[in-house]
């Protein structure tokens, strides 16, 4: 069964590939993209092989440093990882608990590593309800790769979208100023995120499951989004470099035409010009 099971996941990555002859940049072409991966699948990449839930999440740490290595050489400059939701504090208080131990000792064991390779760390979401202990190294890990230019890291921890976006509408009610601008400074302010609130590229999700799950709701309002069967802890670079030529093939409207059918002539459909 193990074995049945582990084959239908390894026949995913040939389903998720792009077809051939597709439209495509070349790997490590710069196009700056903000790629953000909801990172599912732990716990049954775990039950499958008859182990904890916890030994998924110690695997699907080596996904998210492969993920990062790779990330720069495929035009990826801003990269968001959902490691734990709001809601994910209901489950059991074992597991929270490994999660967060986990959390520090790989901001401990991967700082050196992030620094040189010029990563910026920052962890989005609330930090109130974190242990302190844990706070204290994110804003010592944040401190040290602050100069960090080649990729920029966000890890989404006690993160709900929800939330943040409540927290900027409530700032705008008590007479904050009424404008766009305004109002993403305040989600990001509800976040902690000093980069801003930067629009989401390409969105994925590893786990066969097709949800947003209270992720980056506005940042993501015309993300591209890709879903693999993939579990996470199985989820290679040569994946995440599959899921950026899928979406450099995909043609992104912002609600316009695209142009293969945008008319050129018609002047009906031409602006107005002051006589």
């Amino acid at each position: 069964m193990i074995r049945s099971t582990l084959s239908y996941y390894n026949r995913q990555r040939a389903h998720d590939e792009p077809p051939v002859g597709g439209t495509s940049e070349p790997a490590g072409e710069s196009c700056d993209l903000h790629v953000a991966i909801i990172m599912d699948g732990n716990g049954r990449w775990a039950r499958q092989r008859g182990r904890l839930r916890t030994a998924g999440h110690v695997a699907g740490t080596r996904a998210v440093r492969e993920a990062v290595q790779s990330a720069p050489q495929l035009g990826i400059t801003t990269l968001t990882l959902y490691a734990f939701s709001s809601d994910n504090w209901s489950r059991p208080r074992r597991e929270v608990t490994h999660l967060m131990g986990l959390f520090h000792r790989h901001l401990e064991s991967e700082c050196a590593r992030l620094v040189d390779g010029g990563v910026r760390l920052n962890v989005i979401g609330r930090r109130d309800r974190l242990p302190a202990p844990l706070g204290r190294r994110i804003a010592e890990v944040e401190e040290r790769t602050r100069a960090g230019r080649s990729l920029h890291l966000r890890v989404a921890i006690d993160y709900s979208a929800r939330d943040a976006l409540m927290s900027a509408a409530r700032r705008l009610a008590a007479g904050g100023p009424q404008t766009r601008q305004a109002f993403e400074r305040y989600v990001s302010e509800a976040i902690h995120a000093p980069g801003g609130t930067g629009d989401v590229d390409l969105l994925i999700r590893t786990g066969g499951e097709q949800r947003l799950s209270d992720f980056l709701l506005w940042e993501s309002a015309y993300a591209e989004l890709f879903f693999t069967h993939i579990l996470w802890p199985d989820f290679t670079g040569a994946d995440l470099g599959r899921a950026v030529q899928v979406f450099k093939g995909r043609d992104r409207r912002y609600g316009g035409l695209s142009q293969q059918s945008k008319p050129s002539q018609d002047p009906s459909l031409q602006p107005e010009r002051a006589v």
